[in-house]
C-alpha cells in the first residue's frame, strides 16, 4: 500500500502544472483515499472508473463548465476544434442499411480516388457492411485512420455491374465552421458560422474576400446556435470589423491576472453595416464578437438572448491523454459587462434557469425578460443602455417563430422522415436533377415536388411512424418542403444552397436584411439612448 501512495504523490507532483504550489491535506486526502481502496478493499474494483467519477464529482460542484474528458472524448473534441481528422473525405448518411456517399469532399483523398456522390459502400476492407446494421459511428471507426494508410472499399454504382473496389490513402480532412456564404439582397452578404475553429479565421477571410468580389457593401453575420469555441478565432473575425485596434475582451481570475485581448484594426468591412443574428444557442465566444459590437456601438445585435457563458476553461492534460478543463477566470466585454448567468444553485438549477426560457414566455416577448439596475450599462459611443448578467440582450428582438408548428412535423423530425425522403429521391433522381438544373439559382427558383412526389413523401412518413394528419399538415406544409428543397440542393451542392433556399422566409434574418438596407433606420438604432 505505501508503494501505491507514493507512487499516487509522485505522479501528482509530476502532474503539476504550476510547479511551485505545495499540495494541501486536502489533495493529499484524495489520493491517500484512493490508495487504500487499492490496497485494502474487500473486493476488486475499476480504479480507472473510481478516478473519473471521483474527478467528475469534484468539478461538477465548482461551476457549469468545468469538466473532465476521456482520451476518447479529447480526440473527438480536437477533431471539430483544430477543424481536421485523418480520413478519406466524405459526407455520407445511412439509408436502408446501406452507406450512401452524399458528397466527396473537394480535393480529398475519396474525390481523388473516383468516388462520387450516390455511390454505396458494400464492403471496407472485404468486411460487408450493407445489410448488417452498421452505425454512423461504425462507418468512422472503420474509415478514419493514420495519414498515408489505405483502405479499400467496394462500391456499387448504379449503371456499373458488381462492386468497384477502391483503394484509398487516408489523409488529413478539414472541418468547416463556416456553414453558409452567399450575397442575400444587392449589395448585403451573409456569413453564418457554426463554431470557432482553428479554421475559422481563414474560412471567413476568403468568404468576405469573395463576397467583397461580388459587391458586397455589409454584412449579416449569422451566430444562432454558435456555442463558442477557440477565442482567438472570435477576436480575428473581429480584426475585419473595425477601423482602429480595439479590446475585445477582457479575461480575469482570483489566479489569473488581467489579459486584456485586441483586434487588429484596418480591418476590410471597417466602414460596412453590420449586423449580428444571436439566439439562445449562442454563446462564449459567438457572445465575445456580439458584445464587443454592441458595446461599441459598431453593429446591430439582432435576435433572442444569448446563452449566457462567460467563463473561461483551460484544459489540463493528463499522463494517459484524458483532460481536465477548468474554469480559470471570467471574461467581460469592454464595458466591463460580465454575461456569465449565475450558477450558485448549482448545475441542475442552472440548466433548469436556461430551459425555463422555453416556458415563461421569454422566446416569445421581449417584456419577459427583466435585469437589475446593477447588470444595466452604457455603450462606449453613444451611451445606450445594454444589459449583463445573463448573457447578450439584442437591440431588435426577433421573437421564436412557432407558427408553422405542429405534433405531425415534430413526428417527421423525430422519425427522421425528412431526411430519408431525400436520400431516397436523390439517389433515384439525381442524374435527372444535374441535367434540368445545370445551375443553382435555376433550381432555386424553378424546382418543385410534383404532386406523386408528395404523396409519395406522407406515406413513406406514415410507413415511418409520422401519423398523417390534414391539418397539422397544412399548418406545416410550407416549412416541410421548405427544409425538403433545401436539403435536395445539399446534397446536390453543399450546405451554403440548403441555407440559400431555408432562409428565404426566416424571420429573424429578414429583419436584419431590412434593418442593414436602410441606413437612417440602421444609424438611428445605434444612436439611440433608452
Amino acid at each position: 500500500m505505501k508503494r501505491i501512495y507514493i507512487a499516487i504523490i509522485a505522479v501528482l507532483v509530476a502532474g503539476n502544472i504550476c510547479g511551485q504550489q505545495m499540495f494541501t491535506d486536502q489533495t493529499l486526502k484524495i489520493a491517500r483515499t484512493m490508495a487504500l481502496v487499492d490496497a485494502f478493499y474487500v473486493d476488486s474494483t475499476d480504479q480507472e472508473m473510481l478516478t473519473e467519477k471521483a474527478i467528475k464529482e469534484i468539478l461538477k460542484n465548482l461551476d457549469p463548465h468545468s469538466a473532465y474528458f476521456s482520451v476518447e472524448e479529447v480526440k473527438e473534441m480536437n477533431e471539430g476544434l483544430e477543424g481536421n481528422f485523418k480520413g478519406i473525405g466524405i459526407q455520407f448518411n445511412i439509408l436502408y442499411d446501406s452507406i450512401i456517399v452524399i458528397a466527396p469532399i473537394p480535393g480529398g483523398p475519396s474525390e481523388k480516388a473516383g468516388l462520387r456522390a450516390g455511390d454505396r459502400i458494400i464492403t471496407i476492407e472485404d468486411e460487408k457492411v450493407a445489410g448488417v446494421g452498421i452505425t454512423t459511428t461504425g462507418v468512422r471507426k472503420r474509415l478514419l485512420g493514420e495519414k498515408g494508410s489505405k483502405v479499400t472499399v467496394g462500391i456499387y454504382r448504379r449503371g456499373v455491374k458488381g462492386i468497384t473496389p477502391y483503394t484509398i490513402i487516408r489523409d488529413r480532412i478539414p472541418v468547416n465552421s463556416l456553414d453558409a456564404s452567399y450575397i442575400i439582397t444587392e449589395g448585403v452578404g451573409y456569413i453564418k458560422l457554426n463554431k470557432f475553429a482553428a479554421t475559422t479565421q481563414k474560412e471567413f477571410s476568403d468568404a468576405v474576400k469573395d463576397l467583397l468580389n461580388k459587391n458586397m457593401l455589409h454584412l449579416i453575420i449569422d451566430l444562432r446556435g454558435n456555442t463558442g469555441g477557440y477565442l482567438e478565432s472570435a477576436i480575428r473575425i473581429s480584426d475585419h470589423l473595425f477601423a482602429e485596434k480595439k479590446m475585445i475582451v477582457y479575461l480575469e481570475g482570483l489566479k489569473t491576472p488581467r489579459q486584456e485581448l485586441d483586434s487588429r484594426g484596418n480591418g476590410d468591412l471597417a466602414s460596412s453595416r453590420i449586423v449580428i443574428l444571436v439566439d439562445e444557442g449562442s454563446a462564449s465566444a459567438s457572445e465575445i464578437l456580439a458584445g464587443a459590437l454592441q458595446d461599441y456601438d459598431r453593429g446591430l445585435i439582432v435576435g433572442r438572448r444569448t446563452f449566457g457563458k462567460g467563463l473561461v476553461q483551460n484544459g489540463f492534460y493528463m499522463q494517459d491523454g484524458s483532460m481536465v478543463r477548468l474554469t480559470i477566470a471570467r471574461y467581460y466585454t469592454p464595458t466591463g459587462r460580465l454575461i456569465q448567468r449565475p450558477y450558485e444553485d448549482g448545475l441542475e438549477e442552472y440548466i433548469r434557469d436556461y430551459y425555463s426560457r422555453f416556458s415563461n414566455g421569454e422566446l416569445i416577448s421581449a417584456d419577459s425578460i427583466s435585469f437589475p439596475d446593477s447588470l444595466k450599462y452604457k455603450t462606449l459611443v453613444n451611451g445606450r443602455e445594454v444589459f449583463g448578467g445573463g448573457g447578450i440582450m439584442p437591440d431588435i428582438f426577433v421573437p421564436l417563430d412557432t407558427a408553422w408548428y405542429s405534433d405531425y412535423y415534430r413526428d417527421l423530425i423525430s422519425t427522421n422522415a425528412i431526411t430519408e425522403f431525400t436520400l431516397d429521391y436523390v439517389d433515384h433522381n439525381r442524374n435527372s436533377l444535374i441535367r434540368k438544373y445545370k445551375s443553382f439559382d435555376k433550381f432555386k427558383s424553378d424546382f418543385e415536388f410534383s404532386d406523386n412526389e408528395i404523396k409519395t413523401f406522407i406515406e413513406k412518413a406514415e410507413s415511418m411512424g409520422a401519423k398523417f394528419d390534414n391539418d397539422q399538415y397544412l399548418i406545416s406544409k410550407n416549412q416541410i418542403f421548405k427544409i425538403l428543397k433545401g436539403l435536395v440542393a445539399r446534397d446536390l451542392w453543399d450546405m451554403s444552397e440548403y441555407y440559400e433556399i431555408v432562409n428565404k422566409d426566416d424571420t429573424a434574418l429578414l429583419k436584419a436584411v431590412d434593418l442593414i438596407s436602410d441606413k437612417s433606420l440602421y444609424n438611428a438604432l445605434l444612436k439611440k439612448t433608452n
